[in-house]
Order: structure tokens, then C-alpha cells, then sequence
């Protein structure tokens, strides 16, 4: 297998052969369940049609996730095979600017895979990683997903899903808590029910939101709370699915 080191940065590609490598290596490494390729090239055909890059919408929506994030009380980052494959710094980082707790929370779960996450995001530097104990549920669904920890996603007044995860994302949402969700597609269960969709690729997407959370970190909650109201969920999906339908590949 090549390495990600290996592919040349001039490579009309890169981006998209270096995400492909941290797939493929997260599936190595017992991180990535193999379902987890397979959404990786869903979600890559839409970034491809997205013309990958973010869109004027998407960075909007990534300014309130951040400004939702840093209102919370108790925000908590949902992490799952793919994303830690591709971002686990970033994650590391968005945590620690808007003082979110990391939780694993798979649908493919097993003991191993938890452990192996939980240990790669240790590894890239985070401190505490829940999701282990499990000691709660979310109702309405019978799954794994619906598995969480009492002080995490339960408890948690805002929660980051990063990859499409629809029936967990309307339990939540039942749960009268704020989702922030990034998926490439508009129209999937998750970005249709989330209050704060966010239609760009997950490495794009959570460096974006720490950027944001770092530029609004004096913000005064007046500002921050006008940020999130003014943001338009129904704008932002229709934005995307324009760029969709009707961008021009260059």
C-alpha cells in the first residue's frame, strides 16, 4: 500500500488519495470498520461534485457550530471509524477550543474497535475519551449507537456528529438537543433533521469550525447567540444541493 508520504503533493489527487490512505489505514489499524470504505466514496462523490471546496453556506454553518459550541454548557464531539481516521488532531483541537469532551460512539461497535479509537485520539493528544463505559442509552433506537455515556452525548446540550448518522441524529433531536452535523449530502436524514448542517468534508469542515472557535473566543455570548439565531438551516442545505446539481467541475 502506498504511504501517505508517498503521494506527491503536485498529484491533481492528493487530497482525496491522502483521505482514501487514512481510510484504508484506519481499517488496518481496527479502526475503521470495512462499511466504512464504503461511505468514504459516497461521501467523496458529493465533495467531488461540491467541486471540493467549501462553499460560502458551509463556512457559515461552521461559524455557528462554533458559536453554538461555545455557548453550550456541556458540549460533546461524537466520534465515530471514518472521522478518526481522517482528523484525529483536528478533533483534538476543536475540542480544545470550544472545551468539548471526545466520545467514541460507533454503530459497528466492539469492545476492540473502542479501545482502538480511544487510544488513537490519545495518541493525537487527547486527555479524556469517553464512550467506554456506556452506562446510558439514547431511547428510541436498538442499536449500538444508542449507547453513550451518562455524563457525554446523554447529558450533553449540544452534540457535534461528524458523518451522516441518521437515526441516531433524530433520537438526538428528539432530545431537544443542538446538533451540529457534517455531511456531504443535503439531503440525508442527518442534515435534514440537524439544526446546524454543515454540507463540506469532514476535513475541511472541523479545522473550519476551530477556526472560527478561535476568532470568537472573546465574543460576548449576546454575539455568539446572534450568530447561531441568524443562521439558516433550510438556506444552507439549498445552497448545497444547488452547488450539487448545478456546479461546474473545473
Amino acid at each position: 500500500m502506498t504511504d501517505e508520504a508517498e503521494i506527491p503533493e503536485d498529484h491533481p489527487r492528493h487530497d482525496s488519495l491522502v483521505t482514501r490512505h487514512r481510510i484504508e489505514d484506519g481499517v488496518d489499524r481496527g479502526i475503521t470498520s470495512r462499511q466504512g470504505l464504503i461511505a468514504q466514496g459516497r461521501g467523496e462523490a458529493f465533495d467531488y461534485l461540491l467541486g471540493e471546496q467549501t462553499i460560502p453556506r458551509a463556512d457559515d454553518a461552521e461559524r455557528a457550530a462554533a458559536a453554538a459550541l461555545l455557548l453550550a454548557d456541556h458540549p460533546v464531539l461524537s466520534v465515530n471509524g471514518n472521522v478518526a481516521a481522517l482528523v484525529p488532531e483536528e478533533l483534538v483541537e476543536i475540542a480544545d477550543a470550544v472545551d468539548a469532551d471526545l466520545e467514541v460512539n460507533l454503530f459497528n461497535r466492539t469492545e476492540e474497535r473502542m479501545a482502538a479509537i480511544a487510544d488513537h485520539l490519545r495518541e493525537h493528544g487527547a486527555e479524556d475519551v469517553k464512550g467506554l463505559a456506556a452506562d446510558a442509552e439514547i431511547p428510541g433506537l436498538s442499536h449500538e449507537r444508542a449507547k453513550v455515556d451518562q455524563d457525554g452525548i446523554y447529558e450533553a446540550d449540544v452534540v457535534l456528529v461528524p458523518l451522516e448518522d441518521g437515526d441516531r441524529a433524530e433520537a438526538l433531536g428528539e432530545m431537544d438537543k443542538t446538533e451540529i452535523v457534517i455531511d456531504l449530502n443535503p439531503l440525508s436524514r442527518s442534515a435534514q433533521v440537524a439544526s446546524i448542517p454543515i454540507v463540506d468534508n469532514a476535513v475541511r469542515a472541523v479545522p473550519g469550525i476551530t477556526s472560527h472557535a478561535r476568532n470568537l473566543a472573546d465574543a460576548d455570548a449576546a454575539t455568539l447567540r446572534e450568530i447561531v439565531d441568524e443562521f439558516d438551516a433550510d438556506a444552507a442545505l439549498a445552497a448545497a444541493e444547488d452547488a450539487i446539481r448545478g456546479g461546474e467541475l473545473e
